[in-house]
């Protein structure tokens, strides 16, 4: 008389119960103090930039305060040329190793496409072959838990205009949906995710987004020495900040207008890339790290410094160490 109830429960605790979705907000406050793992696996294939990632780095992370890592990857570089552009399999599982020791750390993860360079140049033809990277990913990753997200794109700028990204976004929503209806997806405006350009920003009618910007302002200062840049931002030398109190204010300013915008649009925001060039003077490297840390959390931001081991790094690799000025800034609101 008992077996079919009882088959009923067997069957119904075998099945996986999708994990409840996140308030947004509560997601994004999740995220906390981030670092991004940069010049590892966004470079482009068969290149060294440097940076060796290894996966004790995310202990190292952990255990210094952090609470999440953003993971910048070019997964374009991984995928077939034609359709259905599918992703090899071998990368798929580089991947996965280090999504694993994140949730082994306990570290919340962002998992963005990064330098997919044509969708700069000429977006409107490798936009189907991004919206099917993401498919694959999309439902690859479906079964992780919540604390992983995804950022279809980051800083989208040059030919990918406002009135085309925003025309971008809902496609590439709509194919990460399918598998993944309530994960955090993270989104920002154009021009490298410019505060300027929040203004810009249409998004369709989806509770579960959060909103990027990125900040690097000054940028003579912050890019100093950066060898990829133009001569006189490469040539300076001791650059100081901040030069006077107009630099600090203009950093209040820029937070304020994101801030605005934010609570008009009703929608959380994620600075997601912040951070100065090795070649700036430690000193006022913290200090601005520290103001722009500060007034983040002040507008309630979640933030992600750029980087940990590479040329903006808070983390030295070679010596294991961590550059400490550095690192309290980012994490101060923590101790």
């Amino acid at each position: 008389m008992h077996r079919v109830p009882l088959l009923a429960a067997l069957i119904v605790a075998l099945v996986p119960v999708p994990a409840p979705a996140q308030d947004i907000f509560e997601a994004n406050r999740a995220l906390r103090r981030g670092v991004n793992i940069a010049n590892a696996l966004e470079v482009p294939r068969g290149q060294d930039w440097g940076f060796t990632l290894k996966m004790e780095h995310f202990q190292v992370i952990k255990s210094a305060g952090f609470d999440h890592v953003r993971v910048p990857v070019r997964w374009s570089d991984y995928a077939a040329k034609a359709p259905p552009y599918t992703i090899e399999e071998a990368w798929f599982k580089r991947i996965d190793k280090v999504l694993d020791e994140c949730e082994k750390q306990k570290l919340r993860g962002v998992l963005n496409a990064h330098h997919y360079e044509e969708m700069k140049t000429a977006p409107r033809e490798p936009l189907p072959r991004l919206g099917a990277i993401w498919k694959q990913i999309a439902a690859r990753y479906a079964k992780r838990p919540s604390t992983l997200y995804f950022e279809p794109l980051n800083e989208p700028s040059d030919a990918l205009t406002a009135a085309l990204w925003n025309e971008a976004i809902p496609k590439l929503l709509a194919v990460i949906r399918e598998t993944n209806p309530t994960r955090p997806v993270i989104v920002g405006p154009i021009e490298w995710n410019n505060i300027s350009q929040l203004k810009t920003l249409k998004l369709p009618d989806d509770k579960h987004l959060i909103v990027t910007i990125h900040y690097y302002l000054p940028f003579d200062f912050t890019h100093q020495g950066a060898f990829w840049t133009d001569p006189e931002v490469r040539d300076l030398v001791d650059r100081r900040w901040p030069k006077g109190a107009d630099e600090v204010e203009q950093l209040k300013r820029d937070f304020a207008e994101a801030a605005k915008w934010a609570k008009e649009q009703n929608r959380p925001i994620y600075l997601g890339e912040f951070g100065v060039y090795e070649k700036a003077p430690l000193e006022s490297r913290a200090e601005w790290t520290r103001a722009v840390a500060s007034e983040a959390s002040a507008h309630g931001f979640s933030i992600a410094y750029w980087d940990f081991g590479a040329g903006f790094g808070v983390y030295d690799p070679r010596n294991r160490a961590w550059r400490k000025p550095i690192l309290d800034a980012i994490l101060q609101s923590k101790r």
